[in-house]
């Protein structure tokens, strides 16, 4: 069974920045498509980037230019580099698989983003 832990998060004023990472368990994290996914109070848990194994990258529309994803498999960890930070972007982060979250979810890391 595959553990995700994810870390990173914190308060940042708007206009900051944070990177968020996630490890996770076992020897065949390589070969998984990884995604960051966000849940802001109320409402639905999204999607909002993605990299392959072979390391292509995908975006959200609305986040596209403020955030980069990235992964170390030497690690078995995958990044989010999140800038210019809005309280929009306030949620709770979390990673899985992509395109769909096939894992068992972590407890996610919490952005909160307040002047």
């Amino acid at each position: 069974q595959v553990q995700l832990v994810e870390s990173g998060g914190g308060l940042v004023q708007p206009g900051g920045s944070l990177r968020l990472s996630c490890v996770a368990s076992g020897s065949i994290f390589r070969i998984y498509n990884m995604g960051w996914y966000r849940q802001a109070p109320g409402k639905q848990r999204v999607l909002v980037a993605g990299i392959t194994s072979g390391g292509d990258t995908n975006y959200a529309d609305s986040l596209k230019g403020r955030i980069t994803i990235s992964r170390d498999n030497a690690k078995n960890t995958v990044y989010l580099q999140m800038n210019s930070l809005k309280p929009e972007d306030t949620a709770v982060y979390y990673c899985n698989t992509y395109p769909r979250a096939l894992l068992s979810w972590g407890q996610g890391t919490q952005v909160t983003v307040s002047s």
